[in-house]
């Protein structure tokens, strides 16, 4: 009988003090954290930068464009420069949705009508080989319209902050709108993006010229 009850305590001493290990190791990862990105360097994005980003939008009939994309150890992050014209009515099947990018505009001048909500309908799923899906925002699809979606009157100053996974679409431009769109990429698929790449892509025209309209 004093054997077991020695082997007992014994047994629980030993199971006490493998469940203070984790506890431990937790209240160290939380008094002293590690950097999820060890020594990474920051990254600028000149306001000049974004703004020839908006002047070869224009020159070249782009709406979207990557002007950073950056790994931040467990995702990517990249700054999108967008310019969009005047929009009296949304394009046919111009519902756009993101697998695994989501995405933050801040508005820097004009305005337009968006549209937000995840049921899209008759979703079909943009080519690979687009430049969007290899570059800018992964694979998602095109839908027609967004069942009970919310809308926005977007102005300047205005963030909007969309999942992946959820509808947008702008149904409506007076003028123009532009914004920087931030994408968060926790799957890594879109390629990272430097200044030397931005510089080279603001200088290299637009091969073939997009289609006047």
């Amino acid at each position: 009988m004093k054997k077991t009850i020695l082997e007992l305590a014994a047994a629980t001493c030993l199971a006490t003090s493998l469940a203070v290990i984790p506890a431990n190791a937790q209240q160290r990862q939380q008094t002293d954290p590690q950097p999820t990105c060890k020594m990474c360097p920051g990254t600028y994005l000149p306001a000049e930068e974004s703004q020839a980003y908006i002047k070869k939008a224009l020159a070249e009939k782009r709406t979207d464009q990557q002007a950073r994309d950056v790994d931040i150890g467990k995702a990517h992050i990249g700054i999108g420069v967008v310019y969009r014209g005047k929009l009296d009515a949304p394009a046919k099947d111009s519902v756009a949705e993101h697998d695994l990018v989501s995405e933050v505009y801040y508005v820097m001048s004009g305005g337009g009508t968006l549209m937000l909500g995840p049921e899209i309908t008759n979703m079909q799923r943009r080519p690979a080989t687009a430049e969007t899906v290899r570059l800018f925002n992964g694979p998602g699809n095109n839908g027609t319209e967004i069942r009970n979606g919310k809308t926005y009157n977007l102005k300047p100053g205005d963030v909007v902050i969309i999942p992946a996974g959820t509808g947008h679409w702008f149904t409506k431009i007076e003028d123009h709108i532009s914004y920087v769109m931030v994408r968060i990429d926790p799957d890594k698929v879109t390629p990272t993006m430097d200044e030397e790449a931005s510089k080279k892509w603001l200088a290299t025209p637009r091969n073939p010229p997009a289609p006047t309209r």
